[in-house]
């Protein structure tokens, strides 16, 4: 796969995430060749042992600009390549990211032992890789980061590997949920799922789309990596979408057509805590269905699944896979 594919997704997926504050303008440092082994792509946790480091001595100091100064040298600076990807795509400018921290500090005291778990999720993560081989063999393979972020986003990529923020992963029945706001009660997941979102941004990788300008197109794109993610790693990361979704499927869709040739994407995506009245996010539910209806009605499945991740016309697509047809009649 080329390098300059690589390139055009990290910049799409870029343009269209959530918001966030950014550390600067530069771009992360350029990847070497893709590699199409998944044995050798790596799993890096060292960014994790380096956040525990620095909030235990931050722990001990009571002045705040010191304690900004314990977490840049020893988180931000120590960082691995996947964390200097992560200040520039996600956690931003050091002060923002303590604020975070200190702000919901019974909930980052409760997630340390759920973190250090990564290690044990490795080879289910593996199991995932091979069988995307087994499916699509031109598939690529990059580095896996697991970091601790600030309550922003799960995960996205660079051009370095996949970036995994570690924190929204770490729930537990133990965790308290005082300091945490609907959409953080919505998305926080265990440790078990981890392996469901480096599957979901391991597909957005392997998709060389065009521009993505449309809610429809961009939501085929997020629901495509669910759909197909799940199929790996046998798990979604949204699950609460389709508890939601699937017993008002009909209703989201009479919906979602009204709107999804048009270039606002206020309602369906990346809408965190602007969402009152339903799920965040319910694009990624649409966009799934379409997938997962294009996939039920292809007889080549194996193909399909290629179909999916280099769509070329995402109108096309939509109408190709039948599930405007789904409801007709009803």
């Amino acid at each position: 796969m080329r390098i300059a594919k690589i390139a055009f997704l990290l910049t799409a997926w870029f343009i269209f995430s959530a918001s966030m504050d950014f550390a600067s303008e530069q771009e992360p440092a350029p990847a070497s060749k893709p590699n199409l082994d998944p044995d050798k792509a790596q799993f890096i946790t060292s960014d994790i042992d380096n956040f525990w480091r620095a909030y235990d001595l931050a722990a001990k100091e009571p002045d705040f600009e010191k304690r900004k100064a314990i977490y840049q040298r020893e988180y931000y600076d120590r960082g691995s390549q996947g964390v200097k990807d992560f200040i520039v795509l996600r956690l931003g400018k050091i002060e923002n990211f303590v604020v975070t921290i200190e702000k919901h500090p019974q909930y980052y005291a409760s997630i340390r032992q759920e973190s250090l778990k990564v290690n044990f999720l490795k080879d289910q993560i593996r199991r995932s890789f091979k069988k995307l081989k087994a499916l699509y063999p031109d598939a690529v393979f990059p580095d896996v980061y697991f970091m601790i972020g600030k309550l922003s986003t799960g995960g996205t990529t660079s051009k370095n590997g996949l970036l995994i923020g570690t924190e929204m992963y770490c729930r537990s029945k133990a965790t308290p949920e005082n300091e945490l706001n609907d959409w953080l009660k919505a998305v926080l997941k265990p440790i078990a799922t981890l392996p469901a979102i480096v599957a979901h941004e391991l597909i957005h990788i392997q998709q060389d789309t065009p521009r993505a300008d449309t809610l429809l197109a961009q939501s085929i794109n997020e629901g495509a990596a669910d759909f197909l993610g799940e199929l790996i790693a046998g798990q979604i990361i949204n699950p609460h979408l389709h508890s939601y979704g699937n017993p008002r499927e009909k209703e989201l869709w009479e919906d979602f057509r009204k709107e999804m040739n048009g270039k606002v994407y206020s309602k369906w995506l990346y809408n965190g805590t602007a969402a009152k009245d339903r799920p965040a996010d319910l694009g990624y539910y649409m966009g799934y269905k379409i997938c997962e209806s294009y996939y039920k009605n292809a007889r080549n499945k194996r193909q399909s699944i290629k179909d999916i991740l280099l769509i070329k016309d995402f109108e096309q697509f939509f109408k190709a896979s039948g599930y405007a047809e789904k409801f007709a009649g009803k």
